[in-house]
Parts: C-alpha cells; sequence; structure tokens
C-alpha cells in the first residue's frame, strides 16, 4: 500500500471510530420527510410536460457558456428570473455551491473585508477561502449587535461585503434581514444574502424573504437555488447588471465549467411558470408548519422554526442514529444530522415538511420521538 493510501485508509478509520463515517445509501423508508423538495415539485410530476417539448434539442450544451454552450434560452430564462425577483440581471449557475464560490471569489479581493454569520453553508466559506481575502470575520449567528460591532470597527478601510443565509439549513431559523440590511446601508457594506431555503417557501409566489420583507433595493446580491423547493436543479445569482458583467468575466465556477443541458434550463423555465401562475400556492406548506408548531410548543429539544426545517437537538451521534433508525422502522424517513456536520452537541434530527406531508404523519413522528 502507498503512502498516500496508507494515510487515507487512517483517515477514514479516525472518522469510523468517532462514529461519523459518512457514507452514501438508497434505502428509503415511505414517508418523506428529510428531503428538500418542500413544494412536491420535484416528485409531484408537475414539470413533466417541460420535458415533453424537449424531444428534439440536443441533450448536451457541448461546452462552457462562453464557449459554445450559451444559447438564447438561456438569456430568455435570466431575464425572465430577473424580473420575477425584482433585479436588473441574473446569471445562472450549475448548483448552488458554484454559485456562492463563483460569487464570493469574484466580487471579493485580498484587501477586501468579508463578514459572516458563523452558520454559513459550506458553500460560503469556501467561497470565502477562494477569494483569497486577507480580512474575513465571522460573526455570532444571527446576533445583529455583533455584526453591528465588526461593522463599526472596520468602517471605513476598504469595502465590505456582509454575507448571510435568509433561511439556515440545520435550524430551520431565519436571520433578522430587516436589522443586518439597515447595517450595511449604515456602514455601506454590501449584502449578500442566500436564499437557498427560502426560494419557494417564502412570498406569495415563492420569491424568498429579501423580496417578501421589500429589501431587494437594498442587497447587492441573492443566490435562489432550484435543487430544492423549485424540484430542478442549478441556481442563480440575482442582482445589478454590473454584477452579472463581473460573474461572467471572473467567477471561475462559471468560466471553467459546462453549462447546464437544454433539458435542464427547460425544467427551471417551467419551476418558474409555475410560480408565476395562479394555481401556485405555498400556504399549505405554512399550514402545515403552524400545526407542527404548535404540536412542539410544549416539548425539549426542539429548535423553534418558522420555516419548513425543524431541528430535535437530541445531542450525541449514537442517539441521534438510534432516532433515526427507530423512526425509520416505523415508514418515516428522518435523517441523523451528526458531527462534525453540526458541533458537537448539536448533533440533530432534521425534519423537512412538505406540501405532501399529513397531520397523521406528523402526529407519528412526534409520538415516535417521545416514547
Amino acid at each position: 500500500m502507498s503512502r498516500l493510501n496508507e494515510e487515507l485508509t487512517r483517515r477514514l478509520a479516525v472518522r469510523a471510530e468517532a462514529g461519523n463515517l459518512r457514507k452514501l445509501s438508497t434505502n428509503r423508508a415511505a414517508v418523506d420527510l428529510y428531503s428538500n423538495d418542500y413544494l412536491g415539485i420535484a416528485t409531484s410530476g408537475i414539470l413533466n410536460e417541460a420535458i415533453k417539448h424537449t424531444e428534439n434539442i440536443q441533450t448536451g450544451s457541448t461546452g462552457s457558456r462562453l464557449l459554445s454552450g450559451n444559447s438564447d434560452a438561456f438569456d430568455a430564462l435570466e431575464r425572465k428570473i430577473a424580473a420575477f425577483h425584482d433585479a436588473e440581471a441574473a446569471l445562472i449557475f450549475n448548483s448552488g455551491y458554484d454559485a456562492n464560490t463563483g460569487l464570493l471569489q469574484a466580487i471579493a479581493g485580498r484587501h477586501t473585508i468579508i463578514v459572516y454569520d458563523e452558520l454559513c453553508h459550506a458553500s460560503i466559506i469556501d467561497g470565502i477561502r477562494l477569494s483569497l481575502c486577507a480580512y474575513k470575520y465571522a460573526f455570532a449567528h444571527n446576533d445583529a449587535d455583533a455584526l453591528a460591532g465588526l461593522l463599526e470597527r472596520h468602517a471605513g478601510k476598504y469595502s465590505i461585503i456582509v454575507v448571510v443565509e435568509s433561511v439556515y439549513s440545520m435550524d430551520g431559523d431565519i436571520a433578522p434581514l430587516a436589522a443586518i440590511a439597515g447595517l450595511c446601508s449604515q456602514f455601506d457594506a454590501s449584502l449578500v444574502v442566500d436564499e437557498a431555503h427560502a426560494t419557494g417557501v417564502f412570498g406569495t409566489r415563492g420569491e424568498g424573504l429579501v423580496q417578501m420583507l421589500g429589501l431587494q433595493r437594498q442587497v447587492f446580491a441573492r443566490v435562489h437555488t432550484f435543487g430544492k423547493a423549485l424540484g430542478c436543479h442549478g441556481a442563480v445569482v440575482a442582482g445589478s447588471a454590473l454584477l452579472r458583467d463581473c460573474l461572467i468575466n471572473f467567477a471561475r465556477s462559471f468560466i471553467y465549467t459546462t453549462a447546464l443541458p437544454p433539458h435542464s434550463v427547460a425544467m427551471i423555465d417551467a419551476a418558474y411558470d409555475h410560480l408565476a401562475s395562479p394555481a401556485f400556492s405555498n400556504q399549505p406548506l405554512h399550514e402545515l408548519i403552524g400545526y407542527f408548531r404548535s404540536r412542539t410548543a410544549s416539548q425539549t429539544g426542539w429548535v423553534d422554526s418558522t420555516s419548513a426545517i425543524q431541528a430535535f437537538v437530541a445531542g450525541g451521534n449514537e442517539r441521534c442514529r438510534q432516532l433515526a433508525a427507530t423512526l425509520q422502522q416505523t415508514g418515516l424517513q428522518v435523517n441523523a444530522i451528526l458531527s462534525p456536520t453540526v458541533a458537537t452537541g448539536g448533533e440533530r434530527l432534521r425534519v423537512c415538511l412538505h406540501t405532501f406531508n399529513t397531520r397523521q404523519q406528523v402526529d407519528q413522528l412526534l409520538n415516535t420521538i417521545n416514547l
């Protein structure tokens, strides 16, 4: 065995001994309480009509968008998305990870100051690393006062970027966006908001939390992903025309990758048509969230959340695994989130609610956990 293989084997053994070795699995229980398909779009067949209309188009994009991969369909879709999200322009990326890493790497330089919530997604952290900026500071989660202190300390030195998520993926809690946007205006900082878990879920048409709060003019860039509530794949950065030009020229995850295939473009287009249609409503999801919160209000261990993500903090990898296994044996698919994905002591069951879930399934979940 080579030295490299020996080192890799040792690293995996350390993780296995700690009880947090990750493995892929296709074994799933009958009831989905774990996926990000919050509106049921991915599994309902709503977008199947879009596939039927792509029978005669090419199967691949054939190259990056700067070479052979761009099309009129791409350009039209970006204009549609920009209008939907009340932005001047938009640029599609192949995934939310690509969007966050490309955006932050492109707009930040070595002397940019980046201030970010300590619980931001790994793609944001990696984007900050790729930017090579020398000045990066995390502030306490959702703590506007802590953010204000950092902005006051660093204001006037260099350009400042503040990065937050509107809805956080582990607890489902919501950022105090109005307060954060106000601080950014006060200290001349540019605000970036990742709307991954708010797209489709918040706003009457699923526009996201920024638009629901009327803050779009105070936000420099928004990232909306298609792989969660919209049931597709890819992501978009919405902002100014200047930002779009900057991303086309400097975002490495956009420049140096093959573009999404035409079928994906058609699916994303159909998903936005669905959001804009009179038939669309995310109200049933919020009614189920309200019922869930009413049932868990007096129970310990649950993190209060008004989003589709609910978290039961069990503490300890082994207890989380046991609880998840028990739920799966009763037909409920709920995943255990273990350290190091979350901090030690914060291991939890991550419950995702969907429009297709029922109150009876919620009752079954809660009754099983309380056994």
